[in-house]
């Protein structure tokens, strides 16, 4: 393949983001990867700089891909430490991820309830478990990113139980 000039590097930036939600920073990363495989031929290239450009054009927009995210993630019944680890990973600015978190934060005991249904722990399982299952469970919780005091309150619950508010 030739190396790719401003203009192949321009409509490899318009195929990537026709095909795929993206942040300018995953955008920016991958026209890197693009020129270091395929090689460039002609003035530097800013990658940075087109990405920018798309974000500027309405072709990327960082603050809905979070937010769309956040919602997949939180569906998936992942907690607010994942969530904000796969924002961060993904280029979101801090400001982006700042005003995203209040609603992962609302929505922290129902995606741990749903974390806890696809698990079967708590009042999802099928018999009470005992201290060193249950401490799996806890586990399991704190690494789909919950609070550890939210994920011993539901391991800790029997099978058909309700969590009772803490308020």
């Amino acid at each position: 393949m030739p190396p790719l000039d401003a203009a192949a590097l321009d409509r490899l930036a318009l195929r990537y983001v026709e095909r795929f939600s993206t942040t300018r920073s995953r955008l920016a990363q991958y026209l890197v990867r693009k020129i270091r495989e395929r090689g460039w031929d002609g003035d530097p290239a800013d990658p940075a700089a087109l990405a920018e450009k798309l974000a500027d054009l309405g072709y990327i927009d960082d603050r809905a891909f979070g937010e769309a995210r956040a919602a997949a993630m939180g569906r998936r019944g992942l907690g607010k430490r994942r969530v904000t680890g796969a924002l961060h990973q993904a280029g979101l600015v801090e400001e982006d991820r700042e005003a995203i978190v209040p609603a992962v934060e609302d929505r922290a005991l129902e995606t741990a309830m749903a974390f806890a249904r696809r698990r079967r722990i708590g009042p999802f399982a099928s018999i009470r478990a005992e201290r060193p299952e249950r401490e799996k469970h806890i586990a399991a919780m704190i690494r789909g990113g919950h609070d550890f005091t939210l994920a011993r309150r539901i391991a800790s619950l029997g099978p058909g139980e309700a969590l009772e508010s803490s308020d």
